[in-house]
C-alpha cells in the first residue's frame, strides 16, 4: 500500500469509526473558580496569544490532520481560509509522502496559499529525522513554507501500523541541532499518548522550546492503525485487540507534567473540544490548545462555514469562561484559582505535582 492510500484510509477510519479514547482528558477533574464581583468589561478580555513566533487572535491550531491524497488537498485547503480568516493557526499531516513523492506537494503547499499570513506548521516524524537527518526535516518545513517545524512522537501507532517503523533511535542529535537554526520555531508533539515530565525534560535538554502534548482522552491512533490491521488480517491486531486503546498519559496531567517540569511552552491537543476545555487547559499551564478530529468532522458536515461555527463556539466559550473567572488575558488565565479532584488529583498527587500546580492559588484566610 502507498503512503496515499494510507493517508485516505485514516481520513475514512476517522470519520466513520469509534476512534475516540475511551478515558477522558482529565479536564473534567478541573474546575475553574467562578469570580462574582471582580470588575471587567467583556469587551476588555483578550484571547490574544503568542505561539511559535506569530500572534494568534485565539489560542487554537488546528492540529495535524492530513495530506498526501486529492480529498485531503481539499480539506487543507478549506481548513486553511478558516485559519486564515479567524486568526488561528494551523498545521499539516506529515510531510513525508510529498517528500518521496514531488507530485504530492500541492496538497500540502495549498496551506501556505490559503493561509499566507497566519501560522503554518509543517510535520515530520522523529523516525524520518533519525533515518534522514538534519535537511530532511528542514525540507519539510520548505515544501510547506511553513512558519515551524513539528517532530511527532509516534510510538504507539507505529507498533499496530501494518506498515510500522520502530527504530525510535538516533534523532537526538539532529532535534538538539534543529533547535540551535530554529529555534522557537521547533515543536515535538506526539500522537495520542501524551508527554511524562521524564520526556519532557529530555526534550527541554535538546533546547526545544515547545511541545504538543497530544495527550489520551482524544483520537487515539492505536484505534486507527488497529481497524487498519484488522481489516488486513495483521497479526499484531489480532493478537493484541483493544489492549493499547487507551494508553498513555491523559492530556490534562501531561499539560501539568510538562509545565512543572520544565520551562517548555505547551500547546494543549488530544480531547480539546470546546473553550472551557481550552480554559481549563491554559489554567493547568498550557499557552496554546490544539484541535483535529473536530475539524475533520466539522469541515466535513459543512464546509468552511461549519468549520468558522466551530471557532465561534470555541471563541465564545472562551471569553465567557474568562470573564467569569475575572481573566483580562491569557496570563491571568494562567494563574486563577482552580480545583482539581478525581483520578487527575490522584495521578497528581502520587507523581508529587498537585502542589506545584496549586502553590500560590490557595485560599488565603489572613484578614
Amino acid at each position: 500500500m502507498t503512503i496515499e492510500d494510507r493517508k485516505a484510509e485514516h481520513i475514512r477510519i476517522a470519520l466513520t469509526e469509534k476512534v475516540s479514547s475511551r478515558i477522558s482528558t482529565g479536564l473534567e477533574d478541573v474546575e475553574l473558580i467562578h469570580n462574582a464581583v471582580c470588575e471587567i468589561d467583556l469587551e476588555e478580555v483578550d484571547t490574544s496569544a503568542v505561539v511559535m513566533g506569530k500572534r494568534l487572535r485565539l489560542p487554537l491550531i488546528i492540529e495535524a490532520l492530513t495530506g498526501g491524497t486529492p480529498e485531503a488537498k481539499r480539506i487543507n485547503m478549506g481548513l486553511a481560509e478558516v485559519a486564515e480568516s479567524e486568526g488561528i493557526g494551523i498545521g499539516v499531516g506529515s510531510v513525508r509522502a510529498a517528500l518521496e513523492n514531488p507530485r504530492l506537494i500541492d496538497t500540502y503547499s495549498i496551506v501556505r496559499e490559503r493561509a499566507p499570513n497566519t501560522l503554518v506548521i509543517s510535520n515530520i516524524g522523529a523516525v524520518q529525522v533519525a533515518r534522514h537527518g538534519l535537511d530532511y526535516a528542514l525540507r519539510a518545513m520548505q515544501v510547506v513554507d511553513a512558519d515551524s517545524l513539528a517532530i511527532h512522537f509516534n510510538k504507539l501507532q507505529e507498533l499496530v501500523m501494518p506498515e510500522g517503523e520502530t527504530c525510535f533511535k538516533g534523532y537526538g542529535k539532529y532535534i538538539a541541532e534543529l533547535s540551535k537554526r530554529l529555534g522557537e520555531k521547533l515543536c515535538l508533539k506526539e500522537t495520542g499518548a501524551g508527554f511524562s515530565g521524564e520526556a519532557a525534560r529530555i526534550i527541554e535538554s535538546w533546547g526545544v522550546k515547545w511541545i504538543d502534548t497530544a495527550g489520551v482522552g482524544g483520537t487515539s491512533w492505536y484505534a486507527v492503525e488497529y481497524y487498519r490491521a484488522k481489516k488486513k488480517g495483521a497479526d499484531k491486531a489480532r493478537l493484541l485487540g483493544e489492549a493499547f486503546w487507551d494508553w498513555g498519559v491523559p492530556t490534562a496531567v501531561s499539560i501539568v507534567e510538562a509545565k512543572t517540569c520544565t520551562g517548555l511552552r505547551v500547546i494543549a491537543s488530544g480531547g480539546i473540544r470546546t473553550g472551557i476545555d481550552a480554559a481549563k487547559a491554559i489554567a493547568l499551564g498550557a499557552d496554546c490548545t490544539g484541535m483535529a478530529l473536530p475539524f475533520l468532522k466539522a469541515f466535513s458536515k459543512g464546509g468552511v462555514e461549519e468549520a468558522r461555527r466551530l471557532v465561534k463556539s470555541f471563541e465564545l466559550a472562551l471569553k465567557f469562561a474568562m470573564f467569569l473567572t475575572g481573566a483580562r488575558n491569557l496570563d491571568e488565565l494562567s494563574k486563577v484559582p482552580i480545583v482539581v479532584r478525581g483520578k487527575t488529583m490522584e495521578w497528581l498527587e502520587q507523581r508529587g505535582l498537585l502542589n506545584k500546580l496549586l502553590d500560590g492559588r490557595r485560599l488565603s484566610h489572613e484578614s
